[in-house]
Order: C-alpha cells, then structure tokens, then sequence
C-alpha cells in the first residue's frame, strides 16, 4: 500500500524561470533551470514539463528532459519557456537519483506568478527570475 511506501524528501532542489536579454532583438528571453544547492550530485535527472489551465481547457504537449548528472552546487537549463505560457499552471516533475534512491517533487508555477513585480536576482543564475523551492 502506498502509506507503506517511504518516499524520501527532496531538499535544496529548486526550479528557475529566469530570463535575459536577446544582444540582437533586446527582447526578453525565458528559460527553466534547474538548481542543486546539495553537496551531492543528482543522478539520471528526468524533468516532465506541462502547462495547463484551472479547467484544464487549455493545455500544452507533456515535455521530457533527460539530464545524466547535476553537479553538486550546480545549474542545468532545462528549456525554453515562451511568455504566452505565463497564463497557465506550469508544472515541472522532477525526478532523480541519490544512490539507489528515487526522489522525485513537482514544481508548480501558478498562472500569471511570472511577472515583473516578482523576479528577483538569483545569485547562481547571476540574472533575475522567479525561484521555486
């Protein structure tokens, strides 16, 4: 039964949507990343993406990133993410390895949560963006 089930706590993994400036068109560009601020290295990372509205009316393709390792105190980017999404639910699954275990969370970014008067720095992205924890 799955009260049976020990399912492991994930700590100090966090999910960015950060943007930068295009040099050429000076448009703001969107990007995932995904951060491991644990002193240990995320193994056979698998981060599930998709967007979807509260009535589920609306919904983007399921996206699938294989990641074979994230350094200890490390960065990955994950894709690109287009500002017409902002108005969805947009979750990210993430699941990996430590050892032998499987840990796994869900990184939900609420419709319009990505917005101006909420991007802060993020000193290990060394841009602004939105920090999930």
């Amino acid at each position: 039964m799955k009260k049976d089930i020990d399912f492991p706590k994930v700590e100090g993994v966090r999910v960015a949507i950060s943007r930068q400036k295009n040099e050429v068109s000076s448009e703001y560009e969107f990007y995932v990343y995904l951060i491991n601020e644990n002193d240990f290295t995320l193994e056979n990372v698998l981060v599930n993406s998709s967007g979807y509205s509260k009535k589920k009316e609306q919904k983007t393709s399921v996206l699938r990133h294989f990641i074979e390792s994230i350094a200890s105190k490390s960065v990955a980017k994950v894709e690109a993410i287009q500002p017409d999404l902002f108005a969805l639910v947009n979750q990210f699954w993430v699941s990996y390895y430590r050892g032998k275990e499987v840990y796994d969370k869900k990184f939900v970014f609420m419709p319009d949560s990505v917005t101006e008067e909420n991007f802060q720095y993020i000193n290990v992205l060394e841009m602004e963006g939105i920090l999930h924890a």
